[in-house]
């Protein structure tokens, strides 16, 4: 086993040393590559695990994946959640948001006549228990089950979180470690304002964002897989194979797992991660939000933002800082107490982001911002949808005033319409 470790390990060596030399198709940043995950739910928000049959019935088999001509929908880890993405990038955030919304418009017309079912955004179902649901039984059996040895998948860790995925290219291996540094920066602090997970098993958790939580107890068995979530400094795509990859893989290796997740770019599960396959860097720190139209003004806030931060040649501030903070933004939200240079709380330095996003934002990126705006202002939507539980909850049961303000989320989604 260890020969065959080594014998990986240095294909991987040369795999890297290529990348590094290798110039990439799209400009930096200039394309976005969105994955949306959605519980499907009834009329009384009960979850639905049923999309193994969703798929068969659209296309006549059971696949992890269905490829219509202008989006991508298939199964996650959990039967009752969805996944909708790209069939190919975006150039524009109108673009992004015509294609996702027709994708989301499609695929209602199609639950609402077949099962009399709606999709759900947000972080987390706020109603489900583990009973509720089950992992994805067909394809990819081999890496469940390796999964399976190590973990433990009956848990909301990995059966109720859902998170909003975007991918952003880069141009080579120089411009790709700026920008995966700089990503390493915003998204310490984006929580305050992606944040959408404040209840689950029909309680309210104890976090602003509990679905971050949740997801770092994920790994908790191997805790190199997600590191402190931040993700690390690095300076070369050597050093991120040496410190990252090689780490979580021999940890597994260590803890018996077979080759199907060993040395696999997808099992690093920080905040921002290389998808050398894809040519670009995924962002996983978002919640999904309500509607398509927030999702698009988190992207092009994350865009501008990034821009600004790249041309004023800052240093990101040290590891140990951005976890600190972090880790109090997934707790107290746009509340949190922060040690950033721009504020002392979390709602400052987000403040101090948005200010530089209005400034380097490109145009059809300023006519999102609003949202985002509101959002720094008025709330998270996990802020949000806290309050309103809470003030209904004052003249019905907690469960009825969670359903009552879960459903006007299913159709935010459906109408592509912010709540606020």
């Amino acid at each position: 086993m260890k020969t065959q470790l080594r014998s990986i390990e240095n294909q991987l060596h040369k795999t890297y040393k290529l990348l590094a030399k290798r110039v990439f198709p799209f400009g930096p940043m200039k394309v976005f590559g969105p994955e949306h995950e959605f519980s499907l739910v009834n009329e009384e928000l009960k979850p639905l695990p049923i999309i193994d049959r969703v798929i068969k019935d659209f296309c006549g088999n059971v696949v992890d994946f269905v490829h219509t001509p202008r989006f991508i929908f298939g199964k996650e880890t959990s039967l009752q959640t969805m996944e909708i993405k790209a069939k190919k990038p975006f150039k524009s955030p109108e673009l992004f948001e015509e294609t996702m919304q027709f994708a989301v418009s499609t695929l209602l017309d199609f639950l609402n006549t077949k099962y009399g079912a709606h999709l759900l955004g947000t972080g987390m179902h706020p109603l489900l228990k583990l009973e509720d649901t089950s992992i994805w039984p067909h394809s990819s059996q081999d890496i469940v089950e390796e999964y399976r040895k190590i973990f433990n998948l009956k848990s909301h860790s990995w059966l109720n979180i859902q998170s909003f995925q975007l991918n952003l290219p880069y141009f080579n291996e120089k411009n790709g470690i700026n920008l995966y540094n700089t990503l390493a920066h915003v998204c310490a602090y984006l929580p305050a304002i992606s944040a959408s997970s404040p209840i689950y098993e029909s309680q309210l958790g104890p976090n602003i964002d509990n679905r971050l939580y949740h997801y770092k107890m994920m790994m908790q068995e191997i805790p190199s897989m997600v590191g402190d979530v931040v993700p690390e400094h690095i300076s070369s795509f050597r050093q991120f194979q040496t410190e990252v990859v090689n780490r979580y893989s021999q940890d597994l290796a260590n803890a018996g797992a077979g080759k199907e997740i060993l040395y696999k770019e997808w099992a690093n599960l920080r905040s921002v991660i290389f998808r050398f396959k894809r040519e670009a860097i995924e962002i996983k720190i978002m919640d999904e939000q309500e509607c398509i139209k927030s999702d698009v003004a988190l992207s092009c806030f994350i865009r501008a933002t990034v821009r600004g931060l790249l041309a004023e040649k800052r240093e990101p501030p040290p590891h140990h800082l951005l976890v600190n903070d972090y880790n109090s933004i997934v707790k107290n939200g746009l509340s949190a107490k922060v040690l950033h240079p721009h504020g002392e709380t979390a709602r400052q330095v987000c403040q101090h982001f948005f200010s530089l996003a209005s400034e380097y934002a490109e145009k059809n990126e300023k006519k999102y911002l609003w949202i985002i705006k509101k959002r720094i202002e008025e709330g998270n939507l996990s802020e949000l949808i806290r309050n309103r539980v809470l003030t209904k909850a004052q003249k019905t049961t907690f469960t009825e005033a969670v359903v009552s303000v879960y459903l006007k989320l299913v159709k935010c989604l459906s109408h592509n319409q912010p709540y606020f």
